[in-house]
This record gives structure tokens, sequence and C-alpha cells, in this order.
């Protein structure tokens, strides 16, 4: 009848149902797992391919044995894991930070969240060039130094500091990000147990330890394994700012591996660079989540 609801079985074609649930379920199905099979299974397997196959047309681990021997690779992986271990807490560090701070009930709050999560609408390409001339040697920051009588710094141009000028930019923009999602986290503590810590004589200090820590576990988790994965794939800011210098010093893996594959047309050793870093992504993403997971007896 008309007036009758329709399930949603009943809005599948007549030939789809004629399997039963399972064709009707897999004809739902078919979207995603085509692409996944078009977006994930088929490059990897080309990249498997590729980076197996030598310049001779033979196969082997030629590729994998010329990178490791390879010091431009050397390089950029000592670059890429010095940038992750400085990157990561300071990332993580300040936005949980701030996550605390604007949770409480500070005058402006809603203000102060909008200003800071401006930057990731800002496409990550722009943040580079609006960054490239604040960190120009003529540029507004030595203008600041020089007004409050400090000696002008190279930036971009220094090898000893270009490396935290990247930090600094991809900061400006993951901070506020990661910071939501702990502010999401900050929320689902139940204030009962603020309230018996309080009762308990619990020091502000001793609550974040003992209540905030523990109980923002899983969103900690998610954003420090994301933060790890985006900066291992950072890319733009590098290609913008230094193009991977002075002298290497800021040639991460992405940004070799895009001279490697682009520049120098040596597809197969980019195939097996990208294997590789994802053979480092995944160790380090299984290390933090062993590191994470709940001790016996805690929740």
């Amino acid at each position: 009848m008309m007036g009758q609801r329709r399930s949603l079985a009943d809005l599948v074609p007549t030939f789809l149902r004629g399997g039963g649930e399972g064709s009707a379920a897999l004809a739902f199905l078919a979207p995603a797992i085509a692409a996944v099979l078009v977006l994930r299974l088929l490059p990897s397997g080309r990249a498997i391919f590729e980076s197996l196959r030598l310049p001779d047309g033979s196969f082997g681990l030629g590729n994998f044995v010329f990178l490791f021997g390879d010091p431009g690779f050397q390089n950029s992986l000592k670059v890429t894991l010095l940038f992750a271990l400085l990157v990561n807490p300071f990332q993580i560090g300040l936005a949980l930070a701030i996550a605390v701070l604007l949770n409480d009930k500070i005058p402006s709050i809603g203000l102060w969240r909008t200003v800071l999560l401006l930057p990731i609408a800002i496409p990550q390409s722009i943040s580079a060039i609006i960054w490239s001339v604040i960190f120009r040697p003529d540029g507004p920051l030595n203008g600041i130094l020089g007004a409050l009588g400090l000696p002008e710094q190279r930036f971009l141009t220094s090898v000893d500091q270009a490396l935290f000028c990247i930090i600094v930019m991809v900061s400006w923009v993951g901070i506020g990000y990661w910071m939501t999602f702990l502010v999401a986290g900050l929320k689902d503590i139940p204030a009962s147990l603020y309230e018996a810590a309080t009762i308990d004589g619990a020091s502000a200090w001793q609550q974040f330890r003992y209540v905030t820590l523990p109980q923002l576990r899983r969103p900690l988790t998610f954003v420090l394994v994301a933060d790890t994965v985006a900066n291992f794939l950072i890319f733009a800011p590098v290609q913008i700012l230094t193009g991977g210098g002075p002298e290497g010093s800021t040639d991460l893996i992405m940004n070799n591996l895009y001279s490697r594959a682009f520049i120098t047309n040596d597809a197969g050793g980019a195939a097996a660079q990208t294997l590789i870093l994802v053979a480092i992504v995944v160790a380090v993403v299984s290390v933090q989540f062993r590191l994470m997971l709940p001790k016996d007896g805690q929740g």
C-alpha cells in the first residue's frame, strides 16, 4: 500500500535480492570494496612490483641494497627521525596544555578556540608561503628581533635553524587540530572523579596525573598515532620553504622520495623507499600502541 513504509531491502532491485541477504549486502559494499581495491591494493601491489624490478629488467633486492648504501637516503632517515622525535612531543604536549586550559571556564573561551583552529582552515601550502615571508632575512620576525636589540637570525638558510623553522610551521597548523580531540576527551571525563579527588585532598597536579591522564588514554593514543603518521608524511612545507636544504638539513623522507621519483626518475628506488617508509611508520605506531596500552588493573 502507498501509505506503508518501505524497508531498505525493498529499495534494492529484485534481481539483487534474488540471491538473498548476501547479495544485497554485497551490492551496498561493492563501492567501498572497489575503492579499496583501486585506491589501496592495486597501488600497493604496483609499489612492491616496482621496488623489486631492477634497471636491467630483472628482479631482486638491489633497490633496497642501493638505498641503504646511499648517503642521501641515510641523511633523510636521520633527519626524519630527528624531526619526529622533536615535533611529536612538542605538538602533543602543547595541544594537551592548551586543551586543559580551554576546558576551564575562562573568558571568551569560544573566541580562543576559534583563533587556535583558524590555521587548520588554511591550506598547508598557503601556510608555508606565509611562514616563508615571516622567516625571510628582511622579514617581520627579524624586524621584531632588531627592535628588541637582538641579533638577526638566518632561519631557513641556517643548517642549525631550518629544521626548527619547519617544526614551528607545522606545529602552528597541528596544535589547534589535535587540541580539538583532546578537548572532546576532557569533556567525557566524569566530574565525579574530580570531586572525589578534591575530597581526598588531591592537588591540581595530582588530579591531572591520576585522573586526567588515565582517562585521556584513548584520545591521547589516537592523537599520538595520527600525529606521528602525519609528521612522517610532511612534504609541502619542506618543498616550499627549503627544498630539503640547506645542505640536506631539512630533507625529510617524503621530500627525498619525491626527488628520487620525479627529479632523478628512479622509479624502482622511489618504490623501495615507499615500502621502507611504510615499514618504519608501522613499527613506530606499533611501539606507540604497546606503550599506550593500559597496564593490568587499569581501565
